[in-house]
């Protein structure tokens, strides 16, 4: 198993995470893919798109097994929920 380590304090990381999502991968998926999550490289801006976590992380490793991957969930703010939540759609 291969053990990977952060080469980035969490701020960069975070700012990097950001930055490409916004001005690169965002564009390219938020219309098609909204509600999936996106694995990005923060060091090469690769990303792979998928339902989940996992797959979208281990498709981005089998491409670029040293990626350091921001995850994303496509048109939300955060990729995980917690607590109760309306099940009506917005208006």
């Amino acid at each position: 198993m291969v053990v990977r380590q952060p080469r980035y304090s969490k701020e960069e990381f975070a700012l990097r995470g950001d930055r490409i999502y916004e001005t690169e991968v965002r564009p390219k998926v938020e219309a098609v893919h909204h509600g999936k999550i996106v694995a990005i490289d923060i060091e090469t801006g690769a990303f792979e798109v998928a339902d989940e976590i996992l797959t979208a992380t281990d498709r981005l490793f089998e491409r670029l097994p040293e990626a350091q991957p921001w995850i994303v969930r496509i048109g939300d703010r955060a990729v995980h929920r917690f607590g109760a939540r309306s099940l009506k759609k917005p208006i």
